[in-house]
């Protein structure tokens, strides 16, 4: 048995290593170290409650607005108050505009450039793959990122500037929408739209959104061609490769629920495991640090509960990451998680034989789909004679949680308030869900499990497989480590 570290990874927001161990071709152990503490949380304690609207999204720069959904959410419920409807149609559509820029970054810029590299020069697709992917100076960019900043002019007529807008608030937003802004709001989503459905996609939304099965969206590429978009180009190379058989994690899929409408979601809460659908408690959410660098009771807690306190000499500690649980077990969230989850056929016929780095890719474009659409709908909705906020008065004492989605999956907030400050604040963000170290049972979380059996090439010291697994799941390692 060998050992190898791979890291600190490139390409990926915060730090990161792999602990490996190898043998025969192939990993039969991993550690995943988060080796950069932050420490929001206990920032926060001592606050005025409201101060968490500013310093939480400040967590991370890239999913910045789900962190501001999430603590007005979590506030908000400890105030007894929810959005004005025009604030929630609003809400969407900043959360969703960032989530689907967040899914275009991760693929243009995170994830396909490792196919361009050197290693794949025998493949007869590399050239192809290597002229529209190399980081940063790849076809595929040039074109992406001009949509991209366009597209994300929704979020600055909306919610004043991306990241860490002050816009979303416990009772919806301070925006007023205006007829005018409306009609440039359609402009922009109609020209995203078409950028989609051209260039990214390569297929009408709708028809991508109706397709049932793998077997239907490879008979789509066969018939169109891999050179017909860059999703069709990376299901050409997955094939080649073998990715829809490779990073298989735990296979129980969670969901906080995205988008709120009315009483429900549009991607539906809950839990999706080999029993089938099943509703979701959250009070039994709880996290463990057994081996992670803190200092905390040998029982897991829930987040309401929940403490932080840190201790780098932790002689079973490799990680910053704490090892949040459902049920005492692991869970994979992500964009793969939601659409399971949101019973989607195409998404649950991907993961048939287990979760893998193809799902989780094209689950991604499949979010997209949706997605814009739905944007166009809110922003139908919404009644500008109609107030965009209600109000409340602080309370002095109250707990709430705020259990959103952002691109990478489950976001949880859970807040406590006594004698008018925050007592406590605790946080569990996507990538603490996957990127979790074992638990006090030794049960790994969903990466250091999908990384078992990867297959290593002779002589790699960063080793292809790993990589592509390791990306599919989107690593945010700040948000980690918060």
């Amino acid at each position: 048995m060998s050992r190898l570290v791979v890291g600190p990874f490139n390409r990926v927001e915060g730090d990161l290593e792999v602990r490996l161990e190898t043998g025969d071709g192939v990993v039969h152990r991993a550690e995943v170290v988060s080796p950069l503490y932050r420490g929001f949380e206990e920032m926060l304690v001592g606050k005025d409650p409201h101060d968490a609207l500013v310093i939480a999204p400040r967590i991370c720069g890239i999913c910045s607005i789900s962190q501001s959904v999430a603590a007005a959410e979590a506030l908000g419920a400890a105030q007894g108050l929810r959005p004005a409807p025009n604030g929630q149609l609003v809400t969407n559509i900043v959360h969703a505009a960032e989530n689907v820029a967040d899914h275009l970054t991760h693929f243009y810029m995170f994830f396909m450039p490792d196919f361009a590299r050197p290693i794949y020069a025998d493949q007869a697709w590399h050239g192809d793959v290597a002229d529209r992917f190399t980081a940063m100076s790849g076809s595929a960019v040039l074109n992406m990122l001009p949509k991209r900043a366009e597209f994300l002019h929704i979020v600055g007529m909306l919610a004043g500037k991306w990241p860490h807008t002050l816009t979303v608030q416990p009772g919806g937003v301070t925006k007023v929408v205006s007829e005018h802004e409306r009609r440039r709001l359609s402009g922009l989503l109609l020209s995203f739209r078409r950028f989609l459905e051209q260039q990214v996609i390569g297929m009408d939304l709708a028809a991508f959104a109706a397709l049932n099965s793998r077997a239907e969206l490879l008979d789509q590429v066969d018939r169109l061609g891999a050179s017909r978009s860059d999703l069709f180009q990376f299901i050409h190379v997955s094939q080649k490769l073998g990715l829809n058989r490779m990073g298989r994690a735990t296979d129980r899929f969670l969901s906080f629920g995205a988008y709120r409408q009315q009483d429900s979601h549009l991607f539906a809460r809950g839990l999706r495991n080999g029993q089938g659908a099943q509703k979701l408690n959250t009070g039994l959410i709880a996290e463990d640090v057994s081996h992670s660098w803190m200092d905390g009771p040998k029982t897991a807690l829930h987040p309401f509960d929940g403490v932080t306190k840190t201790d780098p000499e932790m002689a079973n500690g490799y990680t910053w990451c704490k090892a949040p649980r459902l049920e005492g077990e692991p869970a994979e969230v992500g964009a793969l998680s939601r659409q399971v989850v949101a019973g989607h056929p195409l998404a649950q016929d991907l993961v048939a034989a287990g979760g893998n780095v193809e799902a989780r890719i094209v689950a991604r474009f499949l979010e997209m789909a949706l997605l814009v659409p739905a944007m166009e709908n809110w922003l139908g909705d919404i009644r500008a004679p109609d107030p965009f906020m209600d109000h409340a008065t602080a309370k002095q004492q109250g707990e709430g949680d705020g259990l959103i989605e952002a691109a990478r999956g489950a976001l949880g907030h859970w807040l406590r308030i006594e004698n008018g400050k925050i007592a406590n604040y605790q946080i569990i963000a996507p990538t603490t869900w996957n990127f979790s170290p074992r638990d006090r049972a030794g049960q790994s979380g969903p990466l250091e499990q999908a990384l078992i059996g990867a297959p290593l090439r002779e002589g790699e010291t960063e080793p292809v497989a790993v990589q592509h697994i390791v990306r599919s799941f989107d690593p945010c390692m700040v948000c980690t480590v918060h």
